[in-house]
């Protein structure tokens, strides 16, 4: 579906005024949106104007332009992609938090009042977190080896993700964040040098490093680090979906120990939420991967999936989504586009839940989905059920750096999923709304406070 994200502006040329409508229409019958024109100059019978439409992806935003240009009158001047300018110098930049107008202002925020905070801190490390900014900053740090839906891209293609997340940290929690996208995928490099970064840091954000690589990095940072360490790709991902099942099975009248899920990918997502699920005493979880359903006979399992084998798949299932999904109450698709078929829906039970995470091409089209499931979410903005982690980390980084928390535990993560579910009240509930909006103001502040209690409770 046309979105913002492939926004363009086209600079147009009418040589009739009246071409206003035959353009706007071009554009409707090629599939894109307009969201805007505006005039730009206006000369007797010819007019320029900006026209502003969202379209599916690049190509389809090259349709859009070529049907303005087969307008008569509208010969099209320029096309700029608005999501390519929106980045233009990056996303992110430095603020000051005190003045520096006066000598004064300089003596203290620098030489020589300085010195005297670095010999506090000197005396007792612990100040560093009331004197700097490490009471209040978070390191987004990524090797740039899965990133988004693109892969392994590199650490420079992965900075503006990275900026954007820590432009989520600023907006939602009053967080700063700082993109630290590294040049290395050697695991012992990764951790040595979040080490040596981490004096800085209130909390260390671990983002698109591939599986397995990521179990090991956030496993050893954790051992290491005296700050949490949160790989929001397992974490985040796990405590969401977690939240929204919750919800979800309160509208179909279902219980959590009762039900059987189906998860379809083990990679870092599946095998969170794998584990989440478990610990909140979902009564049987069978786990999919390329290589069909985990059993204690598939051949390569690393540590990871050795133990999601050990707790799931109670029944002893063999095969492939052909035999895990029938019968399920709750399909969770963390893996690729279009694995999922009308057919595998319908086979599940009554009022069964459907979660189809791919992003941004789901497992299954939410459309059929929502033909036989009772419940169907999606990682898309465009749909209902908006799986998103954004609903998670500010509030946990927020909840955390609030009580100056040095790990994060599964009772932090189940504290974080209970208080974003609630956020959803008993009148609003429904199969369409089982979780917030990113933009829900109760979200961060309710997530937050559930974390800094269970985190003050766990120390």
């Amino acid at each position: 579906m046309p979105s913002a994200s492939f926004s363009v502006t086209m600079r147009v040329e009418l040589t009739d005024p009246r071409g206003v409508g035959a353009i706007t229409t071009a554009v409707g019958d090629a599939g894109g949106v307009v969201t805007a024109l505006d005039v730009v100059e206006s000369r007797g019978a010819s007019l320029v104007l900006d026209l502003t439409c969202n379209a599916v992806d690049e190509s389809h935003a090259a349709t859009l332009q070529a049907a303005v240009d087969q307008v008569s009158c509208a010969r099209v001047r320029a096309m700029s992609d608005r999501t390519l300018l929106l980045h233009l110098g990056g996303t992110l930049s430095v603020v000051p938090r005190v003045p520096l107008k006066t000598r004064d202002d300089l003596s203290m925020v620098y030489t020589p009042g300085v010195a005297r905070v670095s010999r506090a801190i000197a005396a007792d490390p612990s100040a560093a977190r009331n004197l700097t900014i490490k009471r209040n900053t978070v390191a987004v740090v990524t090797d740039g080896s899965a990133v988004l839906g693109l892969g392994n891209v590199g650490p420079a293609a992965a900075l503006p993700v990275m900026e954007g997340k820590a432009v989520l940290f600023k907006r939602f929690a009053d967080i700063d964040a700082w993109p630290v996208c590294l040049a290395t995928q050697d695991t012992d490099e990764i951790v040595r040098v979040v080490e040596c970064i981490a004096p800085v840091y209130g909390g260390i954000n671990l983002e698109d490093i591939a599986a397995p690589r990521c179990f090991e990095v956030e496993r050893r940072l954790r051992e290491s680090l005296d700050v949490p360490v949160f790989h929001d790709d397992q974490h985040g991902t796990a405590v969401v979906v977690l939240a929204a099942l919750m919800n979800s099975l309160r509208v179909v009248g279902k219980n959590m120990r009762d039900v059987r899920v189906t998860i379809l990918g083990v990679g870092a997502a599946g095998a969170a939420i794998t584990k989440l699920l478990i610990r909140e005493g979902v009564g049987d979880v069978v786990a999919v991967d390329r290589q069909g359903i985990l059993t204690v006979d598939t051949p390569g399992l690393d540590d990871v999936r050795r133990e999601v084998v050990s707790h799931t798949n109670v029944g002893g299932r063999r095969g492939g989504l052909d035999e895990a999904i029938p019968g399920a109450d709750v399909l969770i698709g963390v893996s690729g586009p279009n694995l999922v078929t009308e057919a595998h829906v319908k086979s599940l039970a009554a009022d069964s839940i459907v979660f189809a995470l791919a992003n941004p091409d789901p497992e299954i089209d939410p459309v059929i989905a929502r033909r036989h499931a009772a419940v169907v979410a999606t990682g898309r903005s465009d749909e209902p059920n908006q799986i998103n982690n954004v609903l998670v980390f500010p509030g946990l980084f927020r909840g955390l750096l609030n009580n100056g928390a040095k790990k994060i535990t599964e009772d932090v993560e189940v504290a974080a999923a209970k208080a974003l579910a609630a956020v959803v009240t008993r009148d609003e509930l429904s199969p369409a709304y089982v979780v917030p909006t990113v933009f829900n103001p109760a979200v961060v502040p309710a997530v937050a406070a559930a974390v800094e209690e269970a985190s003050r409770r766990s120390t």
